[in-house]
């Protein structure tokens, strides 16, 4: 029986369309809010938690956008969820207060300039996310690709 790991993230934008990326302190690359799914915790329970732990504030989280099978030989394979974040305001952005000991920054990216600043098939999921914003169902993706 497969026991994949469970993370879920949350795709915020900004009034300009662009998406709000965060700065790992352990990472190499870029990220959205987001982190593993805990025992007993739903993907959507992990998505609110994350994102108050690691920006502070705790805004409506929507609709799921994405599943991403992520299979990985090093990692272990994770099913990843993408939630609707939905807009942030001046307001709530003014409120962000990044988790120290995991976060250094964070700034907004246009969908054209996300792939230079995270890994291939995170940069895949996020831009399947942001199309599945304007359809009526998520998207089932495998290792950040539609599945056949």
């Amino acid at each position: 029986m497969a026991h994949p790991r469970m993370a879920a993230g949350a795709l915020f934008l900004d009034a300009a369309g662009r998406v709000l990326m965060v700065e790992p302190s352990y990472k190499s690359y870029w990220e959205i809010p987001g982190g593993y799914v805990e025992e007993g915790e739903s993907p959507l329970q992990a998505c609110v938690r994350e994102v108050r732990e690691e920006l502070g504030i705790t805004p409506p989280i929507g609709r799921l956008l994405a599943v991403d099978w992520a299979p990985s030989d090093a990692e272990g394979d994770k099913v990843l969820y993408i939630f609707d974040g939905g807009q942030l305001t001046a307001g709530q952005l003014a409120h962000v207060q990044l988790q120290p000991e995991e976060l250094v920054s964070f700034k907004f990216l246009d969908l054209t300039d996300v792939e230079h600043a995270t890994i291939p098939r995170l940069a895949r999921r996020i831009q399947a996310a942001a199309e599945a914003r304007n359809s009526a169902a998520p998207v089932y993706l495998e290792h950040g690709q539609p599945a056949a």
